[in-house]
């Protein structure tokens, strides 16, 4: 099985379409850490080699930001606009929508369930 930073990659898929299981890399991605690392694509991922593994995990380590290092960052990002005080850390402070989106309906993913007024037990 491989095994690349820290995530047990599904054995029975393509190369391209397993990286993507990663955090951080996406379908263009994996598609360019292939083509890098000289390894086919719709190669299953238990037919790759040690090597190949080995390239890709390289590949992977020198040109990209994935995982922890990554969620950190997006986290220190988020953070620092609500230091800020800017408009959208304040939309990330109290749960509601960034990116301009209606919340008069719909948002619901955003808000959470519905708070009906009036109703106690």
């Amino acid at each position: 099985m491989a095994r690349i930073e820290g995530v047990d990659l599904p054995r029975n898929k393509r190369v391209d379409i397993a990286l993507t299981y990663i955090y951080g890399i996406g379908r263009a991605t994996a598609s360019r850490i292939c083509a890098d690392a000289q390894v086919d694509a719709h190669v299953r991922v238990q037919d790759l080699s040690e090597v190949e593994v080995a390239r890709i995990r390289e590949m992977i380590q020198r040109n990209c930001t994935v995982e922890g290092e990554l969620r950190k960052e997006v986290a220190m990002n988020i953070k620092r606009l609500i230091d800020l005080g800017t408009y959208r850390g304040l939309r990330h402070k109290r749960g509601l929508p960034v990116r301009g989106q209606r919340t008069h309906t719909n948002a619901r993913t955003r808000k959470g369930p519905k708070r009906v007024p009036g109703r106690r037990r």
